[in-house]
């Protein structure tokens, strides 16, 4: 676009953020794979993360992903979730938006150890703790308009001069 067209053009043109990328998915299960293969592909894109971050990365949005589809049925609702990376020069940051009411993280009840045999008893319950362990911030709000969790994974680069500190 060359911004010549209608005023809705050059709006869209004046909105479009380089190194953004915004997925729209029905809530349902059957789309979070796509969403790890759109994840990776941007996280990709950046030279300097290492593959073992991007995968960490795309674990972590499948975890959020499918947390924002259970809200939604839990609800009743069929709206759309929204996923939008933005690509940045030391980092890639993922915000999964959904329409549900969310909940306060320091709230979720204390589970047994993975490892522990009573573990064994609670079927779900380790999604935000792997979001937080696989991501270097993680944050969740939510807001009348919904929830939002906000993942981030630095580069390499990034995580070096961090540790020189």
């Amino acid at each position: 676009m060359t911004g010549d067209g209608p005023a809705g053009d050059e709006m869209a043109v004046a909105d479009f953020r380089p190194g953004e990328i915004v997925l729209e998915i029905p809530a349902r299960t059957e789309y979070v794979s796509l969403v790890r293969v759109v994840v990776a592909a941007a996280a990709e894109i950046e030279p300097d993360i290492a593959s073992e971050r991007i995968e960490d990365l795309r674990v972590a949005v499948s975890e959020a992903t499918t947390n924002a589809i259970e809200a939604h049925d839990l609800l009743g609702v069929r709206n759309r979730i929204r996923i939008q990376c933005n690509l940045a020069e030391e980092e890639i940051a993922v915000v999964v938006h959904d329409m549900g009411m969310g909940f306060e993280p320091d709230e979720v009840p204390s589970l047994p150890e993975p490892d522990a045999p009573e573990r064994l008893l609670h079927e779900s319950g380790l999604g935000v703790h792997l979001m937080q362990l696989l991501t270097d911030e993680s944050e969740i709000s939510a807001t009348d308009d919904g929830t939002d969790v906000r993942l981030v994974v630095y580069s390499s680069k990034r995580r070096r001069r961090d540790s020189d500190r």
